[in-house]
């Protein structure tokens, strides 16, 4: 018995759905089982969206031009892009195909689909801006000063720490789980040492004006730009258009047919063999029922994990950026808003408060690179194994083998490209670029996702969120072109 589904790959075998309880080997999900086991993948893309907006692009722009005509903007892109990710998310419970795979079913077919996607994805991310953040970070806590304009130093230690990356895939026994618990520690700490920092140093009355600029629809402030905005808008919560690329740990952490699709180990794990095609689950009571759950399951990882986590991490460093602003009487640049907090904490409250927001920094765009570098080599990883008969007999069903050599290739490439703009700039195009994923895969997803079997399609308001995303986003993107190929469409 098949599904068909899409054009240019095979139709999807149907099985039963697994229970949670299955997956995660348990007797029952109770609250502790939840947090304990089903609750994850989420975290992963958390961990890599505290450290772009959140960390460099947000408090940029709160630090030059305030919260108000700001804030909504942030507001509105994490409600977007989190009923995005739902929607991404959705076809991997359903099918077992990570995003990158399922696009090779839209016509005209994976031949145009999927090796797109794949550069886009790498064309987008590649440049390393949070590993050269970081690394200024680092270089800042062995110095007690910020690096000088060009220094080389901040740029080894940006290297240092892609290879740390390298270290933790490559001892892991499950990569997607040594991610989860590594972002585990790292988001739950930075979220912790943000809230107590920001108590500690921000008076009600600036909590007051961060929030309120949250909820205020306002006109864009006097003097910022569409691309600014763009890049803002692209990087609260994640990567607007091109989330999809993280949502494949829904696979490797087993949510519904990632079950029985398989998923990466790492080098101490055992051997594993990844579906090239997926599979879905037949429309009757039992399997109702049971896709019911793990859409529950879902829910609360991205609405109770990842947007509140998303909404937090945007608006306590933008705090603290207003207030060390205050503090200072001077205003971030794109050179220096990397330490710019630290510095000026520092100056008001000592070398410990300096250290302590520097150290802070570092986690958080550490978490960020951990999570971005990882996952182009598991788009690519994917991407290739599903689509190339000759690859999967080359790695003769393992893809480790491709997995490995590819990262190592990628760190020598993003080691390069640091050396050639300021980190904050190498983010910001970034972050357009993810815009311009709104421009495409809304309507992807709407396609794909309306022929999932009948208890797994979305509502018909769920697609009108989708458009919503192409033409929020889309316009940034269109923005941002427009910029960089002559004047801007639109100017504050």
């Amino acid at each position: 018995m098949s599904h068909p589904l899409g054009v240019s790959r095979p139709d999807l075998t149907v099985t039963d759905l697994p229970s949670p309880e299955e997956v995660f080997k348990v007797s029952r999900i109770g609250p502790k089982e939840l947090f304990k086991y089903a609750v994850g993948p989420s975290l992963i893309a958390l961990g890599i969206s505290i450290g772009s907006g959140e960390w460099l692009l947000g408090p940029l722009s709160v630090g030059q031009y305030g919260f108000v005509g700001v804030g909504w903007v942030i507001l509105v892109s994490a409600l977007l892009q989190t009923f995005y990710n739902v929607e991404c998310s959705r076809y991997v419970l359903a099918t077992g195909e990570t995003p990158v795979v399922g696009w090779g079913r839209v016509p005209p077919g994976w031949k145009l689909w999927v090796p797109l996607s794949v550069l886009i994805v790498i064309f987008a991310f590649i440049a390393g801006g949070w590993a050269a953040s970081a690394g200024q970070g680092v270089y800042a806590l062995f110095h007690g000063e910020p690096p000088p304009a060009g220094a080389e130093e901040p740029r080894l230690w940006a290297i240092a720490l892609l290879v740390l990356v390298f270290v933790i895939t490559a001892t892991a026994r499950r990569i997607s789980r040594a991610l989860e618990l590594a972002n585990w520690v790292m988001v739950g700490s930075i979220l912790i040492a943000l809230l107590a920092l920001c108590l500690f140093v921000v008076p009600f009355a600036q909590w007051w004006e961060g929030i309120r600029g949250f909820v205020t629809p306002a006109a864009p402030p006097s003097g910022i730009t569409a691309t600014q905005l763009g890049g803002l808008a692209g990087f609260t919560a994640l990567a607007s258009g091109l989330n999809w690329y993280v949502m494949g740990h829904y696979r490797d952490k087993g949510y519904g047919m990632g079950f029985r699709a398989g998923y990466i180990s790492g080098l101490r794990g055992e051997r594993t063999e990844i579906l090239a095609s997926g599979v879905t689950f037949p429309d009757d009571e039992r399997n109702r029922s049971m896709w019911r759950r793990w859409y529950r399951l879902l829910m609360v990882d991205m609405w109770g994990v990842f947007f509140v986590g998303a909404i937090l991490g945007m608006l306590l460093p933008t705090l603290l950026m207003s207030q060390a602003v205050a503090m200072s009487g001077e205003r971030p640049t794109r050179a220096n808003v990397p330490t710019f907090v630290a510095s000026a904490l520092g100056d008001e409250y000592g070398q410990v408060m300096f250290y302590l927001a520097l150290v802070l920094g570092v986690l958080i765009l550490f978490s960020t690179q951990l999570g971005i570098f990882e996952a182009m080599v598991r788009v690519t990883t994917d991407a290739a194994h599903a689509t190339s008969p000759r690859l999967r007999a080359l790695v003769e069903g393992d893809p480790r083998r491709f997995y490995y050599p590819f990262m190592i290739i990628l760190l020598v490439v993003i080691s390069i490209i640091i050396h050639f703009s300021l980190p904050v700039g190498l983010v910001e195009w970034s972050a357009n670029m993810s815009n311009l994923g709104a421009l495409i895969y809304p309507f992807m997803l709407i396609y794909l996702n309306s022929k999932l079997p009948r208890p797994a399609r979305p509502r018909p308001w769920h697609y009108v969120i989708l458009i919503l995303n192409f033409l929020f986003f889309g316009f940034f993107f269109v923005n941002f072109i427009a910029d960089f190929i002559g004047d801007p469409l639109v100017t504050f």
